[in-house]
Order: C-alpha cells, then sequence, then structure tokens
C-alpha cells in the first residue's frame, strides 16, 4: 500500500509476511510467526487452536529492532489476530519506549470500500493525500472494467475456500470479489469473517466453480493442500470436479491481504470463471486449473 502511494522510499522496516513488491525484502524484518512454517494445514490449525485458547499471540513483534529504526510511524491491523501481528503486539512491543511513541494507524477492512478509505487514511498520513485519491480512483476504474463487462454475463455458484484442513469458506472481502467478476458466491457472506464448512455443505451445494484461496499460501503449497479434498468421499461425483473447474490461487499474493492487488485478485477471479471474455494474463501467476 505505502509503495503504491509512491512512498516505498520512506519504509525503513517491514513485518515477515510483507515481501511485495520485490525491493521491500531488502528491509529489516520487524516481526516473526510462532508457526511452523512447514506444518500442513490441519496441524497449523492445531496450533492456532492452542495458542488462542492459552490467551497467546501467534506473532512477535521485535521491539529492539524497531527503536532502532526509529519510526514515525507504524502501520499494522486489527482485522484479525491470526493472519498477521496485530496492533495489540504492535503496542506491546512499543511499551518501553525512550520518549514520544511513533504513531499508529491499525487498519480494520473488512469490505472492498474500506480498503480504499485505509488506503486514503494512509496517504494522509504520509502527506500524499491527493496522490491517494488518484491512486484509489485508478484502482477503482480498474474494476469497473471488469464489472462493465462481468455485469452481463451468466453468473455461475462459486465456492471459494480460504481453508482447506479445516474446511472453511471465504469471507471478508472476497464474496465481494466473486460478485464484481460475475459469479454468485455460495459461502460466505460480503464484511465477515467465515466459520468452518462441512463437507457436506459443499457436497450438497454441488458448486459450478471451486476456488482454493488459503491464507497464506502460495500456489505450490496449495496445490499440494489440495490433495486433502480429493480424496474424500464424493470428491469425483462433485459437478466443478467433473467439468474440470476446480481452480487454485495464491492466496498470500493477492486475495488475503487488504490492499491495492485486490484489483488483481478480481480480475484472476474475472478469467477463471469467465475464459472467453476476460485474458488479463494472471494464469500460471496468481491461478492453476487443478489436476488430481
Amino acid at each position: 500500500m505505502v509503495c503504491a502511494l509512491g512512498c516505498g522510499a520512506q519504509l525503513v522496516g517491514r513485518s515477515h509476511e510483507c515481501d511485495f513488491p520485490q525491493e521491500v525484502t531488502r528491509l529489516p524484518v520487524c516481526s516473526e510467526s510462532k508457526l511452523q512454517p512447514d506444518a500442513t494445514s490441519r496441524e497449523i490449525d492445531e496450533q492456532i487452536q492452542d495458542m488462542l485458547g492459552a490467551s497467546l499471540s501467534i506473532y512477535q513483534v521485535n521491539s529492539l529492532l524497531i527503536q532502532e529504526l526509529r519510526p514515525d510511524l507504524i502501520l499494522t491491523q486489527s482485522q484479525c489476530d491470526v493472519c498477521a501481528a496485530s496492533e495489540v503486539d504492535v503496542a506491546k512491543a512499543l511499551g518501553n519506549w525512550p520518549g514520544t511513541p511513533p504513531q499508529i494507524i491499525s487498519l480494520t477492512p473488512h469490505r472492498l470500500a474500506d480498503v480504499w478509505a485505509d488506503m486514503g487514511r494512509v496517504a494522509a498520513a504520509l502527506g500524499v493525500t491527493e496522490n491517494g485519491r488518484e491512486v484509489v480512483l485508478a484502482l477503482k476504474n480498474r474494476c469497473v472494467d471488469v464489472i462493465a463487462k462481468a455485469c452481463v454475463l451468466k453468473r455461475p455458484r462459486v465456492a471459494c475456500l480460504e481453508w482447506l484442513d479445516p474446511l472453511m469458506g471465504a469471507g471478508n472481502w472476497v464474496p465481494e470479489l466473486v460478485d464484481l467478476a460475475g459469479g454468485r458466491n455460495l459461502f460466505g457472506e460480503p464484511g465477515k469473517h467465515t466459520g468452518r464448512l462441512e463437507w457436506e455443505q459443499l457436497c450438497s451445494a454441488n458448486p459450478d466453480f471451486i476456488i482454493a484461496l488459503p491464507c497464506g499460501y502460495n500456489l505450490a503449497q496449495t496445490r499440494a493442500e489440495l490433495g486433502s479434498l480429493s480424496n474424500l468421499s464424493g470428491w469425483a461425483k462433485l459437478k466443478a470436479v467433473r467439468q474440470g473447474r476446480v481452480f487454485f490461487c495464491d492466496g498470500s499474493a493477492f486475495f488475503n491481504r487488504s490492499g491495492p492487488r485486490l484489483v488483481e485478485s478480481l480480475e484472476i477471479l474475472a478469467e477463471i470463471l469467465h475464459p472467453k471474455t476476460f485474458r488479463f494474463g494472471h494464469e500460471g501467476l496468481g491461478w492453476e486449473r487443478f489436476k488430481a
């Protein structure tokens, strides 16, 4: 978001998951996850439940490093304690800050409109309010380009999956993206977190498309984890499977992050759902077709 606003040169540090654009990877890493990086979806979920049950944070913020970097502004989030270091984590890390502490802006987006508003807040804090308006307008116009074509197309029924073991539907801005891309979202409500999804629910809905976009997973990780679904009883009978309409996306890079690349996420969905109408070139980079 900061880089999209033209302020990348002002960054002095990043979280362990901030990796786009490529130039930010040179920055000092100010946080880390306590989860085992090579764990399966099921194991990660169990670790998370254990930590939350014990009122423990999943992330650790390096307070000493942040003090060395002396930032004027810290951007964090309070949208999800599971997905990233939270405002509470940052506040604890700044507890012994010498002198006047940095300004903290905590973002809590749940829908696309919230993301655009957050970009305006960040732009104002960085002193680039007018540029922020122009950047957001350009992003909105790209969305309109998709909407104008998708709104007249037949709307297939779509199941977007934010976690695979246990199964979870995708919420917050994803249902909106499906709708704007010309689909009918089956699981998850716009602007709300989703809970667990029973396998029987997915089978009963029998969607036209199944799209896996697990939180924090790239294409290779998601491809490997899809085996947990394809081995379940009834998988081969699903309409989406029989018609070759099971896809997986780079959730980590696109769908799970509440920033400017949600526009690319919309384009990815449009390509998947309506390939004769949309060709943005994201296949192989942002999404792939699943072949069991």
